[in-house]
């Protein structure tokens, strides 16, 4: 792997529950870094905001505080990647800078409304073919349309719209960039997946003024530069990716047959497709895996088919802060290994709705089989299980919709730091599960794209061949009970979908 003589490269990873900056040296290692609890804003039940003044305050401290802890000067940075939570989204006046209301967080409810119109005046098929998406309220372009119904009566020549990460963009450039990227732009709603702009026609269908959007660019690529304010550097940013995108960049799932899932606020299962698009008949999402020049007129474009899972290590951090029945997450391993099975307890992960495969806006999540010989251990376990037999059902429709049935998953996020719900996954899906000993696969795919596209390093391929495996879970004497009880879990599921 050649790179450049000296320097370091700053990943920026700005996600649903805290920002994060990490420093990455030549040899592709971490050497520091810095993080920041995002706080939550619950305004109405099903409704989640984040405040965009924090996120950036946040993305400040951060970069600042792991340049320190590295002891590195700011001038040694040759550049910096940028991954985000996706579909998040806000508007902002562009004279002077403020946001016109909170970010509309992804797991946010409250354009359910404006979704099932669209669904009844006949759109959500020519919605699918255009951008790849089911119309649910997880993505953004609804989001849109309820923040300029809120601000009526702004003078719309001075309002921006975009992603976090066209945000955050904007702001490190010191208001000279507004732009997104291909992966975070196929998120919108808005964006045709075939001619990778804008689509005029849903633009129309959903009153989306053209001139508020963002101007879309290749996901590695030079996006601009630093205020020199911020760091008395100006630093070239050279790749953007969403937070799921980046986390395949990172794995080196570059090709078809290659996946992985992450396991975080929700459970994320992409599967890179190449330069095909790929059309699922089992409610998946085609989507952009990630894009970059390949000439001044061409652009390489790779696609990927995903599943989204809404509630994944959500569930985690409401045993913990909501019900308050474990006080850190890794006692759920220690508490499901002291029962032998859920005690006939299963429990649907519906806390926004249900995603893939089902895309069910008013699902709400549920116990199922409680009795009074229930103890918390079988609840805690029922909820790990319930993570599982979310992805088994993505995988079961990504090899019902690829013709290569997928033979071994990838994992990383925080909940696959626990060995009971990492074995319990071979288990039920039959396949080996690896789980590298870098768990932090977002920043490192955001920190390899920008270093890969300033010339840091010269070969993605050496990149990912120096990942080191933690362990792997191969399918176990638990795999025949598991699979099982994975019936009677899809029974519950069903009792929980258009509970509203």
């Amino acid at each position: 792997m050649q790179t450049s003589s000296s320097g370091y490269i700053l990943a920026l990873d700005l996600g649903t529950t805290g920002n994060r900056a990490f420093i990455f040296n030549n040899a592709g290692k971490i050497v520091a870094q810095a993080y920041k609890e995002l706080t939550q804003h619950y305004p109405q039940p099903g409704w989640l905001e984040h405040d965009a003044e924090e996120i950036w305050q946040d993305t400040c401290w951060v970069m600042k505080t792991a340049i320190a802890n590295a002891q590195i000067s700011p001038s040694e940075i040759a550049a910096i990647g940028l991954t985000v939570q996706r579909e998040t989204c806000l508007l902002w006046d562009k004279t002077t800078g403020k946001p016109l209301h909170k970010a509309i967080v992804w797991q946010d409810r409250r354009t359910a409304p404006l979704c099932h119109q669209l669904q009844e005046k006949g759109y959500a098929q020519e919605i699918y073919s255009r951008t790849g998406l089911v119309v649910d309220a997880y993505f953004s372009a609804n989001k849109l349309r309820w923040l300029l119904d809120y601000t009526t009566g702004v003078d719309l020549k001075n309002v921006l719209a975009g992603t976090i990460d066209t945000w955050i963009l904007w702001k490190l450039t010191g208001g000279k960039v507004h732009a997104t990227d291909h992966s975070n732009a196929s998120r919108t709603m808005l964006m045709n997946l075939k001619t990778c702009e804008w689509d005029e026609q849903l633009l129309e269908i959903l009153q989306i003024p053209a001139h508020i959007l963002p101007q879309i660019q290749p996901s590695l690529g030079k996006f601009g530069v630093t205020d020199t304010s911020l760091l008395d550097v100006a630093i070239p940013i050279t790749a953007i990716l969403g937070d799921q995108q980046a986390a395949l960049f990172g794995h080196g799932c570059d090709r078809p047959g290659l996946m992985k899932c992450t396991y975080g606020t929700g459970s994320f299962l992409v599967a890179h497709t190449g330069s095909n698009i790929v059309r699922s008949q089992h409610q998946l999402i085609s989507t952009i895996a990630w894009t970059q020049n390949s000439s001044q007129e061409n652009i390489n474009i790779g696609y990927a088919l995903e599943g989204s899972m809404f509630t994944s290590g959500a569930c985690i951090q409401w045993l913990r802060d909501g019900i308050k029945l474990i006080k850190t997450a890794a006692e759920t391993e220690t508490m499901a290994n002291q029962v032998a099975d859920n005690g006939g307890v299963y429990f649907v992960p519906a806390f926004s709705g249900l995603g893939a495969p089902y895309w069910d806006m008013n699902a709400r999540g549920a116990f199922f089989g409680i009795t009074a010989s229930v103890q918390p251990q079988h609840l805690v376990r029922a909820v790990l299980e319930a993570i599982a037999y979310q992805v088994l059902e993505v995988v079961q429709a990504i090899n019902a919709s690829c013709s290569n049935p997928m033979q071994r998953l990838i994992v990383d996020g925080g909940a696959c730091e626990n060995n009971f719900l990492m074995q319990f996954q071979a288990d039920v899906l039959g396949i080996p599960v690896e789980r590298p000993t870098m768990r932090d696969t977002t920043v490192q795919g955001a920190a390899f794209a920008a270093g890969l596209a300033v010339g840091f390093w010269d070969s993605y391929t050496a990149l990912v061949n120096q990942r080191q495996i933690d362990r792997i879970f191969e399918p176990g004497e638990g795999s025949q009970n598991a699979t099982a009880n994975f019936a009677t879990w899809q029974k519950a599921v069903k009792r929980s979908l258009d509970w509203v």
